[in-house]
């Protein structure tokens, strides 16, 4: 091991504390105000001290925890979270949560995705608009054959192409975002939008199509067709609990 860093065996145990307490922050096991106790912390876990101070420095860096004079590790309300981070949008994904972030993180994707296809039209070059196109009829196949996980791949494949291929870097970030969110929806067994459909692959391929003509006013169209439709069909399934 290399003097001064954690030991493979520390960054399991950090990385278990951080994913046990952070999950609890957001269930609410743990609710705003609380103040962690890492004396328990440290028995519950069988982990060091200096492995939980490591914890509670990732914790607090995505906003969900603050160390205080007197009181201690205060637990942060949810307005104070990194929203955007993927391991806090894993977190909300799993837990009570799923359906006020699907729908947030939806209509923040129809005010972006839209956008970068329009963009994408004309900054795409020749191996990203093939990129784009090859992981709609990949999703096509899938969606015929119902092979949900390569339908998935290829769904995130298609954004992250899709989003770096706009041009704009601002907008590739969010590649990362849309993965994780669309990764949540695997694990979600209440019956929300779970389903990998022939129709939904169609429309991307359609933007795909659209992208290799340079037609930006059709390419940002159907996109915002894919989306919206998402959006209702979760609106509709949730049934009012988002």
């Amino acid at each position: 091991m290399i003097p001064g860093l954690p030991s493979s065996r520390d960054r399991g145990l950090h990385a278990r504390v951080i994913d046990a307490v952070g999950q609890e922050i957001v269930d609410a096991t743990l609710p705003p105000g609380s103040i962690l106790n890492l004396e328990q912390l440290g028995v519950r876990f069988s982990v060091s001290r200096s492995v939980l101070r490591e914890a509670v420095r990732v914790l607090q860096s995505l906003g969900m925890v603050e160390p205080r004079q007197r009181t201690g590790t205060t637990v942060l309300p949810r307005s104070s979270w990194d929203l955007m981070n993927p391991q806090v949008i894993e977190w909300r994904g799993r837990g009570p949560e799923y359906f006020t972030q699907m729908r947030e993180l939806l209509e923040l994707r129809l005010g972006i995705e839209p956008v970068a296809a329009r963009l994408g039209a004309a900054a795409m070059d020749e191996l990203q608009a093939s990129l784009v196109q090859a992981a709609a009829r990949t999703m096509v196949e899938a969606g015929t054959s119902g092979d949900g996980r390569r339908y998935l791949e290829a769904d995130i494949a298609f954004h992250t192409a899709l989003l770096h291929g706009s041009g704009n870097q601002v907008l590739g970030h969010f590649a990362t975002q849309v993965e994780a969110l669309l990764r949540t929806r695997v694990e979600e067994k209440r019956f929300t939008i779970t389903g990998w459909t022939p129709a939904a692959a169609e429309r991307h391929l359609a933007v795909a199509d659209a992208l290799a003509a340079r037609d930006a006013e059709t390419a940002g169209a159907i996109m915002t067709e894919l989306i919206q439709g998402t959006v209702d069909e979760f609106v509709a399934e949730a049934g009012g609990r988002a």
